[in-house]
């Protein structure tokens, strides 16, 4: 079930926008990725990403790591930039955390808070593969939309 899946996102998010460099990255070695994040159906919360290039951890990055975890608040989740992004493929996942307890919500085995993906993949039943979601970052400075989807 897609539910069951997608609790699967709850990352454990402690980060903060202004996240420091994986290591072995230097700043100025590195780009930013640059959100634009649309149809956040509410204020409410926080917007939790994931930034991942381990697709054994995608969707959920609990586990990994190396991935990149920032929270935003709702509020000003609308451009999200994760800067010091070494070249490399990664998938992004976000939750809209919507009371702020840090994980997704169920409710019958669906998400009660929205989600979405890099490169917006089409939702089937469970989350998408890392592949669908995957983008290749260089040396520059990349920009990349993201459409949140809510179940109920």
């Amino acid at each position: 079930m897609i539910g069951a899946v997608l609790t699967a996102l709850t990352m454990g998010v402690s980060a903060s926008a202004a996240d420091t460099p994986a290591a072995g990255t230097t700043k100025s070695a590195a780009a930013s990725i640059n959100l634009s994040i649309s149809n956040i159906r509410s204020t409410k919360g926080d917007v939790l990403v994931c930034l991942s290039t381990n697709p054994k951890y995608f969707p959920d990055c609990r586990k990994d790591d190396k991935a990149r975890k920032i929270k935003v608040a709702a509020v000003s989740a609308n451009s999200v930039t994760i800067d010091s992004v070494k070249p490399g493929t990664y998938a992004i996942a976000l939750i809209h955390d919507e009371n702020a307890n840090g994980k997704m919500d169920l409710r019958l085995f669906l998400p009660r808070e929205g989600f979405g993906f890099s490169r917006n993949p089409k939702i089937g039943m469970g989350p998408p593969k890392f592949k669908s979601a995957q983008f290749t970052m260089g040396a520059d400075d990349a920009k990349y939309a993201v459409k949140m989807k809510y179940i109920l």
